[in-house]
């Protein structure tokens, strides 16, 4: 491995939206910056399953379900 070349890898502390803070390892600022998350797991729809609406924009989505509506994951009918 060359020296020289690969950034500084130290400990930094990540505070999450709801104020709870933990203390991981990256090459992000400093040692002892800290990282104040906007959106993380425990409030975003993408791993809490919230429901989200898709917006149809000029008719694509209506568009793509007529023409793959009848497909399904497992390629069963």
């Amino acid at each position: 491995m060359k020296t020289g070349i690969h950034p500084e890898y130290h400990t930094i502390k990540v505070v999450m939206t709801d104020g709870t803070e933990y203390f991981t390892r990256s090459t992000l600022g400093k040692e002892g910056d800290t990282l104040n998350l906007d959106i993380d797991p425990k409030t975003h729809p993408a791993w809490t399953g919230g429901s989200a609406q898709l917006l149809d924009r000029g008719g694509r989505v209506s568009r793509f379900n007529s023409r793959f509506g009848a497909l399904s994951a497992l390629g069963k009918k």
